[in-house]
């Protein structure tokens, strides 16, 4: 490829990670308002961000074989248009007003970016190679960065009290100009395994699939999932309650709730571009330790100060502190031992389960004791990553210090190649 062709490339990929952004903030700066038009209690909104959780699942499980087979153009096409398609079918529940649709259009949304975000991360690895420059932290970057945008979007909207369902139509009409001119740079065959198959035997029964559940019996490796746990669910209870848990929990209005929305995204998005800079000075475990610990602060404060604006300041270190931590918890899993698709695949199916299951799980104990309270789960999750940190410190472990053996050949999946790559 010329330098041009790489270029436009590169550029393509910020914008189609940029999308999601503003698409997941618009939703998210919405939700009291569309909890207030369907009439749900906390519990009830709970079981409606479930369909969020259960697509993502769907998504992520489904893409690195899509990838595979077909390359990585179509099945980004696909997840955006699921994306678009999501955001749309939300604006009509919205306006019906319909839970089970706006369910159903969560699903779609989740499976788009689940399964979206998979092939974007393998096309940013292969434009890596080529460029010979680090591309992917960039990429993240700039989907938090859509976060800030669409949030100040939404907390606009939401000041004017612009029809959510106008809003969130607007959003898919700007997404699908995004895509349509994002996708011509994006060149067909990326992704697709050549590996050929040895006679009798299928790919999957190769030794990196022999070894992949023994990954279960490397202590340290578990340690990293924990971490990942812990994170995950600090960065995703945000996204799914934090909204509501400053409008509910402190007596904001709902703009103001979104307003301390985009602050928690402004606050990852800084967290994200910088965190290279602090990785390369002081080493996995000390940033690990250090999000941590600003992640516990500000999780105490917005849980039990009765102030809204200290509590609204608080948020800024909440986000800090939930920047970093599942792309570095990530990278330290693929260095911890031999078979890293393996090893980074348990380690992110544990991150998604804290997304599949928490926030659903904080919405029930929120309508029983209130956001505040069921916040305190996270904090314990999040204050124990501080004692385990040093688990992430992985530069230097040699095969002979794990349980699991060599594998003969380096795995070529396009989702294992996404997950080493997504730190």
């Amino acid at each position: 490829m010329t330098d041009r062709a790489v270029r436009r490339r590169r550029q393509a990929l910020f914008l189609l990670f940029f999308l999601p952004g503003i698409a997941l903030s618009s939703w998210v700066t919405r939700t009291p308002d569309v909890r207030d038009q369907l009439g749900l209690s906390t519990g009830q909104m709970g079981l409606v961000l479930f369909g969020l959780s259960v697509g993502s699942m769907i998504g992520i499980l489904c893409s690195g074989r899509c990838v595979s087979r077909f390359g990585t153009r179509p099945v980004i096409a696909l997840g955006t248009l699921l994306i678009i398609a999501g955001t749309l079918v939300i604006a009509v529940g919205s306006a019906v007003p319909s839970a089970p649709l706006v369910t159903a259009g969560l699903c779609l949304f989740g499976a788009g970016m689940g399964g979206g975000e998979v092939a974007v991360n393998v096309d940013g690895a292969d434009v890596e190679r080529i460029a010979g420059t680090a591309v992917l932290p960039t990429l993240h970057g700039c989907f938090s960065l859509g976060t800030v945008i669409g949030g100040a979007a939404g907390m606009a909207a939401t000041a004017a009290a612009f029809p959510v369902p106008w809003h969130l139509t607007v959003i898919a009409l700007i997404a699908t100009g995004m895509l349509v001119h994002a996708l011509r740079a994006v060149p067909a065959g990326i992704g697709i395994s050549a590996a050929p198959s040895t006679p009798g035997r299928s790919p999957a029964s190769g030794p990196a699939q022999r070894s992949k559940p023994q990954v279960w019996r490397d202590r340290k490796l578990l340690l990293i999932g924990a971490i990942v746990l812990a994170m995950a669910l600090a960065e995703g209870a945000a996204n799914d309650w934090l909204p509501l848990l400053m409008v509910d929990g402190h007596g904001l209005d709902a703009a103001m709730g979104s307003l301390v929305f985009v602050g928690f995204a402004a606050a990852m998005t800084l967290g994200r571009f910088s965190g290279t800079f602090f990785l390369s000075r002081f080493g996995r475990a000390a940033v690990v330790r250090a999000s941590a610990i600003s992640g516990a602060v500000g999780l105490l404060l917005v849980i039990f100060s009765d102030n809204a604006a200290v509590a609204a300041t608080a948020v800024l270190f909440w986000g800090l502190g939930a920047s970093l931590g599942f792309p570095v918890a990530l990278s330290a899993a693929g260095d911890s031992g031999p078979d890293q698709t393996a090893r980074v695949s348990l380690v992110a199916i544990i991150g998604y389960i804290a997304f599949l299951v928490g926030p659903p799980a904080l919405g029930f104990l929120g309508d029983h004791y209130g956001l505040r309270s069921a916040m305190v789960v996270v904090l314990v999750f999040v204050a124990s990553a501080i004692l385990i940190a040093p688990a992430a410190d992985t530069r230097d472990r040699t095969a002979t210090a794990v349980d699991v053996p060599q594998p003969t050949a380096p795995s070529t999946d396009p989702a294992g190649h996404y997950q080493r790559d997504l730190s």
